[in-house]
């Protein structure tokens, strides 16, 4: 295996990575500052009010993009196997 396989492999797992969590992340991001803005407006501190709403859209989003993350996951591990087939 030579050290330019190590480092395609190294950055397609990065890349997919970031393809499948990103969505998650992004969305948490977005409700957890429009969240905030709202609570600064209206000086509500309560914690429970960034959290659950939070979960529920990670969840919600999840859901949704499930076949897109195991497509992609799939295509990963595929080209991995496919490597590891061909080494000697």
């Amino acid at each position: 295996m030579s050290d330019q396989m190590v480092i395609q492999i190294v950055r397609d797992a990065f890349y997919y990575l970031i393809l499948i969590c990103g969505p998650l992340l992004l969305v948490s991001l977005v409700l957890g500052l429009a969240i905030s803005i709202f609570q600064a407006a209206t000086s509500i501190s309560e914690q429970t009010l960034t959290f659950v709403p939070k979960l529920i859209a990670v969840f919600l989003v999840t859901v949704i993009i499930l076949p897109w993350m195991i497509s992609n996951m799939k295509t990963f591990v595929t080209s991995i196997f496919g490597m590891i087939a061909n080494l000697k």
